[in-house]
């Protein structure tokens, strides 16, 4: 298999017009009342090139725009990119990252060999240079990055390396820039291993295959243990809703367990953490079978989990004092003479019994026999995330996850993350109104309620299985996926989660 796109990340000390490169970014907002200092220059040089283009209206200045005006002997740069920032007022970190995803993209699409950012240049003092470089760096990775590893003949000829820096002619500005790039490198590395996992297909993920990849990221971490229980150990510990889920594929399930141990101490106020993963490598929706437009999507159902486990990459390498259990239930739902039915009754490994009316809501019978092993492993905080409900993606469209919770605090500290991480969430409800629901005449709980907010029952049926635990539950279903490439990024998985999760752990620490 062909590997991803290689990027080389770095700072550089250099002056703006004499940077050698193949496509020098700056950043220009739509309300801007005039160039910021570094464009001026570079205009200067380039004869008024960059307001001529200005002018004629064939840059803006808007979100997710940008225009090329090619270099001259006067500069550095083969091509100057000028890139949309939008409205100043407006501006947020994620602007910066947006605008860093863009110039990648470009740069991939181009096939340029090098790629220098002068970004920050236009925000001023607006945002410490830290938070700027740690957004510019999360950004060059998820725009550069592509899914092509089972392209053997590639038509385009993209290259296998970008090299990418920050670039300052500040010397003290590069520095600090520095100290946010080595954590978004970590960050945005970490999402790229996520998203090729996400875009795999079901014949090249299951169950078995994904708990290898996680046994050997771990075997590269100090840090980071690994325990992955199967058909057997699941059986013993009466884990029967993962099992059920599992029950109709030869391609058994299993938990994977990822344990996160910091060298530091960790501070007696930081909670121990439990992130809790939907990994269903394939979704056929079992025997309430799905339909077959768009079922090849069905393979990014493990998200989730996968979320957890790039999480968990970032959180060991960035060496956070904070101690996490990464838990990912995996399984593969599939139609067979030996699949759980509609009507079948399961006992969950906390004892709770559940009626299944739909085998097609899958997710909530495994994630509930994970949230209850996070109790097990005595996790202060536990949050949960998973394509769970098409509900969610009903309500929010595709621009925001769906965030439910039984702790105020802890909710205001996700939307939080969220804002910082530029993965954004929507509060949604799931009290006890939602849980009346999910009551069964012959169980305890029932898999489904009725049509309406199903997002909101789905959330509700697993806060049954979190005890008095602090729980947040984030539906991903809807931003897990970009189905056509846009300017920041090619089609296939976003690898949301990933950010948003090490924001909120860093958070907890202090960045």
């Amino acid at each position: 298999m062909k590997e991803i796109i290689d990027v080389e990340l770095r700072t550089r000390t250099v002056d703006f017009s004499k940077c050698k490169t193949d496509l020098l970014a700056v950043g220009q907002f739509s309300d801007a009342k005039g160039l910021d200092k570094v464009s001026a220059e570079l205009n200067r040089k380039l004869d008024g090139a960059i307001e001529r283009l200005i002018k004629l209206g064939d840059f803006k200045g808007k979100d997710g725009t940008n225009a090329i005006v090619y270099g001259n002997a006067n500069i550095g740069a083969k091509r100057v990119l000028l890139v949309g920032l939008g409205e100043r007022k407006k501006s947020t970190p994620d602007t910066i990252r947006k605008a860093a995803a863009n110039a990648a993209n470009k740069a991939v699409a181009m096939k340029t060999d090098t790629l220098s950012l002068a970004l920050h240049r236009a925000f001023g003092g607006r945002f410490e240079l830290g938070t700027l470089g740690q957004a510019m760096a999360e950004g060059t990775y998820f725009g550069s990055y592509r899914y092509d590893e089972f392209i053997t003949e590639s038509e385009d000829g993209r290259l296998d390396r970008l090299g990418v820096e920050v670039i300052d002619s500040d010397s003290a500005k590069t520095k600090k820039l520095n100290k946010g790039l080595s954590s978004g490198t970590i960050i945005g590395k970490a999402q790229s291993y996520a998203r090729t996992l996400m875009n795999r297909p079901g014949n090249m993920i299951n169950p078995v295959k994904l708990a290898a990849a996680a046994k050997e990221m771990a075997r590269g971490s100090k840090s980071l243990s690994c325990t992955v229980f199967d058909e057997k150990q699941l059986a013993a510990k009466g884990m029967n809703g993962i099992l059920a889920v599992g029950s109709g594929s030869q391609n058994k399930p299993r938990l994977i367990v990822l344990g996160y141990t910091p060298a530091h101490r960790v501070n007696s106020k930081v909670p121990t953490v439990g992130l809790v993963g939907k990994a269903i490598t394939f979704d056929s929706g079992g025997i309430s079978i799905k339909p077959a437009v768009d079922m090849d999507q069905m393979k990014l159902d493990k998200t989730g989990g996968i979320a957890v486990l790039g999480t968990m990459k970032a959180v060991a390498e960035l060496g956070l004092a904070v101690r996490v259990f990464g838990i990912i239930p995996s399984a593969e739902n599939l139609p067979s003479g030996t699949s759980y039915r509609p009507g079948d009754i399961i006992t969950t490994f906390s004892g709770k019994t559940v009626e299944v009316q739909n085998t097609d809501a899958e997710g909530r019978i495994i994630m509930c026999d994970g949230l209850s092993y996070a109790i097990k492993q005595n996790c202060d905080v536990i949050i949960d995330i998973a394509t769970l409900t098409g509900s969610c993606r009903v309500a929010l469209g595709k621009y925001m996850a769906g965030l439910m919770g039984n702790d105020e605090k802890l909710i205001k500290q996700l939307q939080r993350a969220a804002d910082d991480s530029g993965e954004k969430v929507w509060p949604m409800p799931s009290g006890d109104e939602y849980a009346e629901e999910m009551k069964s005449k012959i169980a305890d709980l029932k898999n489904i309620g009725s049509k309406w907010g199903g997002a909101c029952t789905a959330a509700a049926f697993l806060r049954q299985f979190v005890d008095d635990k602090k729980w947040a539950h984030l539906d991903i279903a809807g931003v897990e996926l970009f189905e056509k490439a846009t300017e920041f990024s090619a089609e296939g998985s976003s690898g949301f989660g990933v950010r948003l999760l090490t924001s909120y752990l860093m958070s907890l620490v202090g960045k």
